[in-house]
């Protein structure tokens, strides 16, 4: 059996009027769905890093905190069947963060080159997020 893929995912909150959270669409492929940044853990790689680099490189963004480490969830890819094991992060973006803006996807993983919408929405939520990436944002409202 394999090992499963080890990713990591950013719940990353603007605080304005009241939380939202930074979401993106894959621009010319609304199939895809709406998502948060996420990817996979490269050797050698901590957590923490790892969410923080997918962050920058799916939304350009930098000027983003770890606040804390949420779930792990660990469920099979459901187009392929690949185990994965995902960590959930809560992460904080600074008020002065534009509400929506289009990134180009750096880095070398599949979605290099693609371009990305970003934009934060209010929580909670209107829509589910792809993949089941919202399952666990009822952790950000806990004490």
């Amino acid at each position: 059996m394999r090992e499963p893929r080890i990713r990591a995912a950013a719940y990353v909150i603007r605080e304005g009027g009241g939380p939202e959270l930074l979401v993106f669409d894959h621009a010319g492929m609304p199939e895809a769905g709406t998502q948060i940044p996420a990817g996979g853990v490269h050797l050698g790689e901590r957590l923490e890093e790892a969410v923080l680099r997918e962050v920058f490189e799916e939304t350009g963004l930098r000027e983003v905190s770890i606040v804390e480490e949420l779930a792990v969830d660990d469920r099979a890819y459901p187009v392929t069947g690949q185990q994965r094991s995902t960590t959930y992060f809560h992460l904080r973006a600074g008020p002065e963060t534009p509400g929506s803006w289009l990134h180009r996807v750096e880095g070398e993983g599949v979605d290099s080159g693609m371009l990305f919408a970003c934009r934060f929405v209010g929580l909670p939520l209107d829509e589910r997020l792809a993949d089941h990436q919202d399952a666990w944002l009822s952790l950000l409202t806990r004490p």
